[in-house]
């Protein structure tokens, strides 16, 4: 804790060091600007007169009237300067929000408090899981996991979870768990499949494709696989692999159904529905 203290110290001092630099680098800056100007503009009637393109009168009468408009530039606008307690009124600002941070964090903070487990953190969400988002349900879920390495269920649940909480290679890694202990669950199938999608930005790669296809080889009910099965191809080009894996699909969904309505619209000719 001393540590903490010792490095806030040290970085308030920065930033109030930080502040006064910039400060005097915007005071000399505008100096500097100001006086180039004016010393390019005299300069320049000196070498049109040296040119012969001004006469003694009109080069006399042209550096009169540039001084007269520089010095009233001057009294328009100010040039900032620091004064000789600006930099003592800066550091005691900086000072003073120091101070009243420390001042609030004492009014409303706790003194010496360790931070929170992560693992006392799961322990509460465990016992209120109706009141959990995706990543905290996860966390749950993983634990199990982590306890019961070879539970199915618990795996196909993590996957889900993960999914839902936007992890989708964390899903993939759960269902492909969950394969390796029961080969034969097509739905694992069919969610991995959807998992590598969506890690692929929505593109049905050559895993997800593979994924989906052991899925309908278990149960050609799998609704989902022929939908992403259908996509690919017609991605490829491939008609009659569409209209293979999108007329059962069509056939199954609702007529209401907007879905079956956008299939039916995208199935390429010779195919109706």
């Amino acid at each position: 804790m001393m540590f903490f203290w010792i490095m806030t110290a040290l970085l308030a001092a920065l930033a109030g060091l930080l502040v006064l630099t910039g400060a005097r680098r915007g005071a000399d800056a505008g100096e500097a600007v100001e006086t180039a100007a004016a010393a390019a503009e005299l300069a320049e009637l000196d070498r049109l007169k040296a040119r012969g393109l001004m006469d003694e009168a009109g080069w006399a009468a042209a550096r009169a009237e540039a001084g007269r408009r520089i010095l009233s530039g001057e009294r328009a606008v100010a040039p900032v300067r620091a004064g000789s307690k600006d930099r003592v009124w800066t550091l005691a600002g900086a000072g003073a929000a120091v101070a009243a941070a420390l001042g609030l964090y004492l009014l409303v903070g706790t003194v010496g408090l360790p931070d929170q487990a992560y693992e006392r953190r799961v322990d509460e969400w465990a016992v209120q899981p109706e009141a959990l988002e995706g990543p905290q349900i996860a966390a749950v879920v993983a634990r199990i996991v982590r306890e019961q390495p070879d539970n199915r269920q618990a795996l196909t649940m993590l996957g889900a979870a993960r999914f839902d909480a936007g992890d989708p290679i964390g899903a993939a890694s759960a269902f492909r768990r969950a394969l390796a202990l029961n080969p034969e669950d097509a739905q694992s199938w069919a969610r991995l499949g959807e998992s590598l999608v969506r890690a692929n930005d929505g593109a049905v790669g050559g895993d997800a494709e593979a994924a989906f296809q052991e899925s309908l080889k278990r149960d050609p009910n799998q609704l989902g696989a022929r939908y992403f099965l259908g996509e690919a191809a017609l991605a490829r080009g491939d008609a009659a692999g569409v209209r293979a894996m999108w007329l059962p699909l069509i056939a199954a969904l609702d007529p209401a159904d907007p879905r079956r309505a956008d299939l039916e619209r995208r199935l390429p000719p010779g195919g109706a529905a």
